[in-house]
């Protein structure tokens, strides 16, 4: 029988020598930073205060925001905030997500088993729910990612997920988050009933000229560096070619750094960024 023990820790990995040649003593941008560490701008912190109003209301958020824009980012800071005893998320982030899948997963994360209906496990849902306000005061907070790609059998099921009490004051929280088709989905007659279900919409865009110049910064000073290490015009050019998206914004600096570094460059000259775009376009 073949071993099955779980991998130990993944070892840091270790940092290219053309990036160590620039005083980088860290991966920059790394997919996973502890919160805390997470860059903070105003966008961010107006889709913070929104989501801290949908919970509060215990209502229906809706968050979207173009492909690595920051969304993933802005839940797990307010997915941090929280008081996890008061507040117990879940997060789902299933393109595939079935209703009956959402109750089961739901249903298991508190140790209920799901029936074998959809029916069954929608009316365990709800008493689970009403069960964790009333006897238990808390609110839980649902959030469902990826919510352009769900089904119209999924949105639809939306309305009975809210209607716990009956279109009465809702025992738990629901964030639904997607790109910028998801709002164009919910204009549709089909889901107006669900439409008019949210409470607080919002969305992020991309960073500002400043902004990314401060995300830079902010990147840079993590992985060992405080001095500047582009130019202005390599800035320019990466705000143009990135629209200030998060993700992209950290995957063409990378390479950026990655060609200066390897040609002995003590800065990330517009060469170097436009030798990135290319090498990430082609």
């Amino acid at each position: 029988m073949p071993d099955q023990t779980p991998p130990g820790p993944l070892a840091d990995p270790v940092l290219p020598e053309p990036l160590a040649r620039l005083g980088l003593t860290a991966f920059p941008f790394p997919k996973a930073l502890a919160p805390e560490h997470l860059f903070r701008w105003p966008a961010v912190d107006e889709v913070l205060a929104r989501l801290r109003f949908g919970l509060a209301a215990r209502g229906f958020a809706l968050l979207t925001g173009e492909v690595g824009a920051g969304k993933s980012t802005a839940l797990r800071m307010f997915c941090h905030q929280l008081d996890a005893t008061r507040h117990p998320a879940i997060y789902l982030a299933d393109s595939a997500l079935s209703p009956r899948e959402f109750y089961r997963r739901v249903l298991e994360r508190f140790g209920v088993s799901p029936g074998y209906t959809q029916s069954r496990a929608r009316l365990q849902f709800q008493a689970l729910l009403a069960d964790l306000a009333g006897a238990q005061q808390k609110v839980p907070l649902l959030i469902i990612d990826e919510g352009h790609e769900l089904s119209a059998d999924m949105i639809q099921e939306l309305r009975y997920v809210q209607n716990v009490y009956c279109d009465a004051e809702s025992p738990f929280a629901l964030v639904l988050c997607g790109q910028p088709e998801l709002r164009a989905m919910l204009r549709l007659k089909a889901f107006e009933a669900i439409a008019q279900r949210v409470t607080v919409r919002c969305h992020l865009a991309g960073l500002s000229p400043a902004e990314m110049a401060a995300y830079l910064k902010h990147a840079l000073a993590l992985a060992g560096v405080e001095r500047p290490l582009f130019t202005e015009a390599a800035v320019t050019l990466l705000h143009t070619h990135s629209r200030g998206l998060l993700r992209r914004v950290g995957l063409l600096a990378t390479h950026a750094l990655l060609n200066a570094g390897l040609t002995g460059s003590p800065l990330v000259e517009e060469a170097n960024m436009r030798r990135a775009i290319t090498e990430l376009d082609d």
